[in-house]
């Protein structure tokens, strides 16, 4: 279970299993989606699964994050997302009225999305080999000229924003599937944000990374940029958007609410002098109201996340080796 975690041994999974058997220069970029050229066209293209179990919760369901997770890896290209397929792996004996939730789930979001689901495809395998439903879907979008944002972009002095609060959806997973309850309900955050990027980069073209922090949270992100820049990243621990809600939860469940799984956040590297307006835009826009300035970056400690504890000392945000919360997405 830990090498789809998110976290190092996933990261293992790819670069001496994968990588090696399918190398080429596209893939070799390893970001959320691929960017690609066709006919003078610049493209972002991108694959997800989703095995989230229990199918519905707080705030969304299975056929919501298929959408939106993958919208929003394109998104993290700078991309307007456009097409998606969609593929269902059913298990024998789910009942069609729970699939027709799940199909209507995903038609809805694909409008909020402002996305075409063009195509897709249908199995079915047998009862007690699967579980209920499993949802793939891949999609592509068109990159804007000029457009050029990839986790080795990162450079010293860049500052960190994070568009708002964290860990919501990790815990709203797991107080249904635990039963648990934190006296008020904690609700994914599952979103589209491809009109948020598109409004960040109408304030600065120049956006050096973008990243989604799903599996493995905010800090696996952070680690792969600072990994493929060679650069250090601090934080300000006191700045993180961290709900009362969420830390309660973590603090209840022994988990770090930096690597708790979003599925409607994202984490922005932009160059200094274009910070504020890149902020300001976030805060203008539905998705990123509650925005907000983490960290930057640093030529120390290249390859590293630490963070600036409230008490003045600091300690390293380690790469998680596989996932507090498996199944999440």
């Amino acid at each position: 279970m830990g090498h789809g975690g998110g976290g190092a041994l996933s990261a293992e999974l790819v670069e001496h299993l994968f990588a090696p058997a399918f190398r080429n220069e596209v893939l070799d970029g390893l970001g959320d989606s691929a960017v690609l050229t066709m006919g003078g066209a610049k493209l972002a293209f991108s694959t997800d699964s989703y095995v989230v179990r229990p199918l519905f919760f707080p705030g969304g369901s299975i056929g919501d994050l298929a959408v939106n997770g993958t919208v929003n890896d394109l998104a993290m290209a700078g991309a307007v997302p456009a097409y998606l397929s969609c593929g269902f792996i059913l298990e024998e004996g789910v009942e069609l009225s729970v699939v027709g939730r799940v199909a209507e789930a995903m038609g809805a979001a694909a409008r909020a999305a402002g996305v075409v689901v063009a195509t897709g495809d249908t199995k079915v395998v047998d009862a007690g080999h699967g579980d209920g439903i499993y949802v793939n879907t891949a999609g592509v979008g068109l990159v804007p000229h000029g457009v050029d944002i990839g986790p080795g972009r990162a450079v010293p002095g860049d500052v960190v924003l994070v568009s708002g609060s964290i860990g919501l959806h990790g815990v709203a997973i797991m107080s249904v599937r635990e039963g648990l309850e934190f006296g008020v309900e904690i609700e994914s955050d599952t979103a589209p944000l491809s009109g948020l990027v598109a409004s960040m980069l109408v304030a600065c073209p120049d956006v050096h990374v973008l990243r989604d922090p799903t599996r493995g949270g905010l800090a696996t992100s952070l680690n792969e940029i600072a990994a493929a820049s060679q650069v250090g990243v601090t934080l300000a621990e006191d700045r993180l958007p961290v709900p009362e809600t969420v830390a309660n939860a973590c603090a209840f469940l022994g988990l770090d609410p930096l690597y708790v799984a979003n599925e409607g956040k994202l984490v922005a590297f932009v160059p200094r002098e274009h910070a504020d307006a890149v902020l300001a835009a976030m805060h203008a826009h539905p998705y990123g109201r509650e925005a907000v300035v983490v960290g930057e970056c640093t030529e120390e400690h290249p390859g590293m996340v630490v963070s600036a504890t409230r008490l003045g000392g600091t300690r390293v945000v380690d790469m998680p080796l596989g996932e507090q919360l498996p199944r999440i997405c």
